[in-house]
């Protein structure tokens, strides 16, 4: 982006909207293939994400639809971020990249106990040790919760091989 250039705001709204539009037509056609309707013995496994999906499109269409009738009257001056802001949400996505490609090597309550720890060191200037702290509390308190009282396993990385989980 040239110096003073800036991102406007109605091609955010139509580049979200367009990602939620695809996110609902995806879990609509899933939904579809492993059935949405009302069997004898209860919801399919598609009926409650079926209904979700169809209310994210709408919501998205209404969003692309009132970005676009309101493009006359926009005079196209709404910054939805500068160069300096829209720096700083780099500096958001890139740890949160590394964050995901992070799970697949340590798993995911390693690499969140990093992730976790590292921001509150980073932006909120907590203590090394405070930081450790909760970053594990919160990792031990998934892991409990995900694995332990729900039953559902989660991406694990070498570390839980090594401790035989």
């Amino acid at each position: 982006m040239k110096t003073g250039a800036h991102l406007q705001m109605r091609w955010m709204e139509l580049l979200v909207a367009a990602c939620f539009v695809g996110v609902s037509l995806l879990v609509i056609t899933d939904s579809l293939r492993v059935g949405n309707a009302w069997g004898s013995d209860g919801p399919e496994p598609g009926y409650f994400p079926f209904y979700i999906g169809c209310l994210l499109l709408g919501g998205a269409s209404w969003v692309i639809v009132q970005t676009l009738l309101a493009w006359k009257q926009d005079d196209g001056k709404e910054v939805f971020a500068e160069k300096h802001e829209f720096n700083l949400m780099l500096l958001m996505l890139l740890p949160t990249a590394a964050f995901t490609a992070a799970i697949f090597v340590l798993g995911i309550y390693v690499a969140s106990l990093i992730f976790i720890a590292a921001f509150m060191v980073w932006q909120g200037k907590y203590s090394y040790s405070k930081s450790i702290v909760v970053g594990t509390g919160i990792s031990a308190a998934l892991f409990v919760l995900f694995e332990v009282w729900f039953m559902l396993p989660l991406p694990k990385g070498f570390i839980h091989a090594w401790l035989g989980y």
